[in-house]
């Protein structure tokens, strides 16, 4: 069973969503509800009441669950970070970080415009990035685009030495 099984259960069949979660809890993570959900952050309460057919997933619940999935079903090679930038940005990244001990890959997305940021976000998504970081000039728009985490450049540093630089100029 796979993510797509759940999709597809869930629209094919009424109770679909609720056989195929239960058969890769119980087939595919050998993980019991209580475990998904203090991974996932979702409350036993709502996931028991789904699985009991007393309530209905909402959107929100199904995007959390799916995207949970993924990223326990995936393999830890694939999980990553996209970086959103100008390419002379992505020269000196590091190819993957530690967060709390899961290696995750930082995966770049050269960009040259706006547009072409917004592009990237959502392929980034797509792709099955975990979060993007990316300038905060597009930050707002891709916030309200993405499911995902965003987390804004702050330059800073390099602005402070553009600055210096000028010194001479001026």
């Amino acid at each position: 069973m796979t993510v797509s099984d759940l999709i597809n259960g869930m629209l094919r069949e009424d109770g679909g969503f609720q056989k195929a979660f239960r058969s890769i809890l119980d087939d595919e993570l050998n993980m019991s509800l209580n475990e998904f959900c203090q991974l996932s952050g979702i409350s036993q309460s709502t996931m028991y009441k789904i699985l009991e057919d007393k309530r209905e997933p909402n959107l929100r619940t199904v995007r959390q669950v799916i995207k949970s999935l993924r990223v326990l079903m995936e393999p830890e090679d694939s999980h990553f970070i996209g970086v959103i930038a100008f390419t002379t940005v992505l020269e000196n990244l590091p190819k993957s970080i530690d967060m709390d001990g899961l290696t995750v890959n930082v995966r770049e997305y050269p960009v040259s415009t706006v547009e072409d940021a917004i592009i990237a976000a959502v392929r980034a998504e797509r792709d099955g990035a975990l979060a993007v970081v990316c300038a905060p000039i597009v930050a707002p728009t891709i916030e309200k685009i993405l499911s995902i985490p965003v987390s804004r450049v702050i330059p800073t540093t390099s602005v402070l030495l553009a600055i210096d630089r000028l010194k001479d100029l001026v």
